[in-house]
């Protein structure tokens, strides 16, 4: 959660001194109620406010769009999704950058350092009661706003809306990672797994140490044949990368034996009029089983108490005639299955 720190100068000079008075008092009343509302995470209590703030300030004059910012922020934290993505969108298509410039001047008798508006410290510098004349600019949340975004859009399912404003954001900042990861995300979403498969692979091309990319590659190779053998590498990869990860032990032991019950259905079929036929299945199926067999022990030592791994592991040792490592397995289940109930 990001830490506010406001306030709120102005003068109203087309106002009566009385008409000051109460635009101040209406000023400081909501950006007080805004800032105690975030602080004690009341985001929808705090969204209208900030926005209250903003309207009494641009109607005197001064159109400071952090305040919509915050209100944005705001809405997001309060899961307020389609106020939050207009007011995300409004800011980027404004040009808001976040960037703001604070001048600072050190008052000589007392050693306070004071802040000014741009016009009064530009005329401070004839005062020779001032010194230490700097400027600060802040860091622009610009690519904050794009990320933001895209996050609120892509968990709206708005998916094209998505990658119009991700390609925005990556034309100004090409190398941010968050949103190369919602490219991904985005295109995986809108079912373009070829755009997706790109980037997973341009990721890892930039970090070929995230397993979790393997992973998801692997996820997409093994839904065509042809690149089975491909997805069985990048399951590997990230089981490498990443010993634990139990989804990616579980896909290198399925994707190395294959359909196992449509070969098992042909081996029937073929088993009275052309047994020869069927022994050659029956033969390569056992070499596919033998060949997940230490995948599969890998991933039920990765997750011990996962049913799943214990039957696929049984299996296989039923397919090996291990039967020994069958009775073990079968205990296990057994035991497993029990605590499920």
């Amino acid at each position: 959660m990001k830490k506010l720190i406001l306030g709120i100068a102005i003068v109203a000079s087309s106002f009566a001194f009385g008409q000051k008075k109460d635009v101040n008092a209406q000023l400081q009343a909501a950006n007080t109620a805004a800032m105690e509302a975030y602080n004690a995470k009341n985001y929808a209590v705090a969204a209208p406010k900030f926005v209250e703030v903003y309207d009494l300030l641009k109607a005197n004059g001064q159109d400071n769009k952090i305040y919509m910012y915050y209100a944005g922020l705001s809405h997001a934290l309060a899961n307020n999704t389609d106020p939050a993505i207009k007011i995300y969108t409004d800011l980027i298509n404004s040009g808001f950058t976040g960037v703001e410039t604070t001048y600072t001047a050190k008052d000589k008798k007392s050693g306070q350092v004071v802040n000014l508006d741009k016009a009064t410290w530009e005329l401070m510098k004839k005062n020779t009661d001032y010194s230490d004349f700097k400027t600060e600019q802040s860091k622009s949340i610009e690519p904050d706003l794009y990320e933001t975004l895209t996050s609120l859009l892509l968990n709206a399912k708005k998916t094209d809306e998505a990658l119009v404003i991700i390609e925005k954001g990556l034309a100004k900042f090409p190398n941010n990672a968050k949103l190369k990861e919602s490219q991904s995300s985005a295109y995986f979403q809108s079912g373009n797994t070829e755009k997706f498969m790109g980037t997973l692979k341009e990721q890892l091309a930039k970090n070929p140490t995230d397993a979790t990319n393997w992973y998801n590659l692997g996820v997409m190779q093994s839904k065509n044949p042809a690149t089975t053998a491909d997805a069985i590498e990048s399951f590997k990869k990230a089981v490498e990368l990443k010993p634990t990860m139990a989804e990616a032990h579980q896909n290198l032991v399925y994707t190395t034996i294959g359909d196992d019950s449509k070969i098992v259905t042909e081996i029937n079929a073929l088993r009275k009029d052309k047994p020869d036929e069927a022994t050659k299945l029956i033969d390569a199926r056992k070499e596919r089983f033998a060949k997940a067999l230490p995948y599969a022990e890998a991933w039920y030592k990765a997750a011990p108490q996962s049913l799943d791994a214990v039957s696929a592991l049984k299996e296989i040792y039923v397919v090996t005639k291990n039967i020994d490592k069958v009775k073990e397995m079968k205990a296990k289940e057994t035991e497993l299955s029990a605590k499920t109930k």
